[in-house]
């Protein structure tokens, strides 16, 4: 075999490698976010209100399960007097279906600065952990809101059924069988602060992990072929 037909078969299984690594990249799941508007009716000490906000959600790998962040794109709800700053405190539960089911809560920081009177409340991002009790694709829905200010309650109800904001693949943690979440009334919750954040989405770490397996074949092809081309050479003098 000549040293130029010897080169091109090298070549090519470098090529080979590099598509299957490409390959494991394009199988990894994604998750899949997609805003919904939910028709808050709300039970609030001077009546009821209604208002429509798009929710939005995104997941965050967090340990052993994700955290989960709750966007409100509209205010909800009013307040016929002024709210102070940090006088109102947010919370909603958040629905687990799919290959999963349960809920858990999802809490946020009170208001930055002070809500005008008769004004929509605009809710903060409210973030809650997610720990996988089965393996499959779960989806999140935005459950009940809850207002607490000035001493007292408001709660917010979709009425309009609405769809989940985020769909995921997930996988149980090693000898799962917790719960859904923090803040869920039927099983062990995990707290949603302290937990090590990442910067990707969803189950977006397996894709990174899945790469840098696709990574290490590469190299390992290049080493083999860096070995398969000296012994070449030695065996030519």
């Amino acid at each position: 075999m000549s040293y130029r037909t010897y080169q091109k078969r090298t070549a090519a299984f470098a090529l080979s490698a590099a598509l299957a690594g490409s390959a494991v990249l394009m199988a990894a799941p994604t998750a899949s976010a997609t805003v919904q508007n939910v028709n808050y009716q709300c039970k609030t000490p001077i009546g009821n209100k209604g208002a429509v906000s798009p929710i939005d959600m995104k997941s965050t790998k967090s340990g052993s399960g994700y955290k989960i962040t709750m966007s409100f794109q509209k205010g909800v709800s009013s307040s016929p007097v002024e709210l102070g700053k940090g006088a109102m405190h947010p919370s909603a539960v958040i629905k687990v279906g799919g290959a999963d089911s349960g809920q858990f809560t999802a809490t946020g920081p009170p208001n930055d600065k002070a809500i005008p009177a008769n004004t929509p409340i605009k809710i903060s991002d409210l973030t809650g952990t997610y720990t996988p009790k089965k393996d499959g694709k779960v989806n999140f829905t935005a459950g009940v809101l809850t207002i607490k200010a000035l001493g007292t309650n408001t709660t917010c109800t979709p009425s309009n059924s609405p769809k989940p904001s985020l769909e995921m693949d997930v996988k149980a943690a090693a000898g799962g069988g917790g719960g859904a979440g923090s803040g869920d009334s039927g099983a062990g919750a995990s707290a949603p602060s302290g937990e090590e954040q990442l910067p990707q989405t969803g189950p977006e770490d397996s894709a990174i992990a899945l790469g840098t397996l696709g990574g290490t074949v590469l190299l390992a092809g290049a080493a083999g072929v860096l070995w398969l081309t000296r012994r070449h050479q030695a065996a030519s003098r």
